[in-house]
């Protein structure tokens, strides 16, 4: 039987021989800096619903995502959204981190706010639309 798990770990003894026959020693992938993809460690915001639309992604707390290009915090990943400033924009979130992570209504950690915990997703209610910085707690 061919399965998804078996897939992936022929793929793993692939990279792990073909590592070993040019020296390289392969790591685990971590979370990489502000790539658009949702990877362990981070906290990111979707564009739309549903953890739905292009993703903005951070490994740390912002005090301010700006409101206009090019200084702004940018949906990066390839879909609705895209390119388009974070602030005020982020309908929904997926925490992959360890630690519950505080969105704000208002730039520097200020005004009403909502909490994502760890290792959940949800649509933003307090600050969907309506958001400005965040917080690592």
């Amino acid at each position: 039987m061919f399965t998804f798990r078996k897939t992936i770990t022929h793929a793993l003894v692939a990279v792990a021989g073909a590592a070993a026959l040019v020296g390289v020693t392969p790591t685990v992938a971590s979370a990489a800096t502000r790539n658009g993809v949702c990877e362990g460690g981070e906290i990111c915001f979707y564009w739309g619903y549903g953890v739905e639309g292009s993703i903005s992604d951070f490994t740390t707390s912002i005090d301010n995502y700006g409101s206009t290009q090019p200084g702004c915090y940018e949906f990066k990943s390839p879909d609705d959204g895209q390119y388009q400033c974070m602030k005020n924009n982020a309908a929904s979130a997926l925490n992959l981190s360890s630690r519950t992570v505080r969105v704000y209504v208002n730039s520097y950690y200020g005004g009403r706010y909502e909490d994502i915990r760890p290792y959940t997703s949800a649509n933003l209610t307090v600050t969907a639309n309506n958001n400005a910085s965040h917080k690592f707690l």
